[in-house]
């Protein structure tokens, strides 16, 4: 088995669920007590939400190098950015690691096109939203992506540092999702990418009469394949 290396506390709530569902599938699929072989770096999160705000991804740049180095250093034979928006600096990012680096969007555009959709909605940041980093990936396997109206999009945005990233799950707050979700469909979304690490936290399948593509499901799922396997 190989070692996976996380970046986590971006935030640590979605983290959590990064390490438990790691280690639970990692079970499931050797039994025993059989759990995943992790090394983990938690960032404080308001370093990295200053850093988002300003979207000075240079520095951004500059700060994940030196960790992923270092989880290397410690063991680690791939990393995971525990967060969708960090992925915006996750192509040159590779270029300056030595090991492989799990793409959020690629494996979740493998798990979308195996489900032969060809049109998705995609809720996340207004990053994660708006710039190509995601949804060129998306692109890649013929894969269209649509994102709400720009109301909707700062309603989402906010909700995610101001509700979601600190563990708070209010139900009208679900409810405004839930009504994104099928403006999203009207307009005829396919599939819904859940494109912040937190939403799932929020959203669950039995919600959505599309089907939800969890990222952080797809992600950890990526990362114990290529651990067991050598590949994704």
């Amino acid at each position: 088995m190989k070692t996976i290396g996380l970046v986590g506390g971006t935030s640590w709530v979605s983290t959590v669920d990064y390490y438990r569902l790691i280690n639970e599938l990692v079970h499931e699929k050797l039994g025993g007590t059989n759990y995943a072989r992790c090394v983990l770096y938690s960032f404080n999160f308001a370093d990295i939400e200053d850093l988002t705000r300003r979207q000075d991804w240079s520095a951004m740049l500059e700060i994940m190098t030196p960790v992923c180095r270092n989880l290397a250093a410690a063991g680690a034979e791939c990393i995971m950015l525990c967060a969708n928006t960090l992925h915006v600096i996750a192509d040159v990012l590779r270029t300056r690691i030595d090991v492989p680096l799990i793409h959020i969007a690629e494996a979740t555009g493998e798990v979308i096109q195996r489900r032969k959709l060809k049109r998705v909605g995609l809720l996340g940041t207004k990053f994660t939203m708006e710039m190509d980093f995601f949804k060129k990936k998306l692109a890649a396997k013929q894969i269209e992506t649509i994102i709400p109206p720009e109301a909707d999009r700062a309603f989402v945005h906010s909700s995610i540092f101001e509700e979601l990233g600190k563990g708070i799950l209010e139900e009208s707050t679900k409810q405004r999702y839930l009504q994104i979700i099928g403006k999203l469909a009207a307009e005829g979304a396919q599939g819904i990418v859940l494109g912040c690490t937190e939403i799932p936290m929020l959203i669950k399948p039995t919600d959505s009469p599309l089907p939800l593509f969890d990222t952080v499901k797809i992600h950890a799922e990526a990362g114990v394949s290529f651990a067991l396997t050598g590949t994704r």
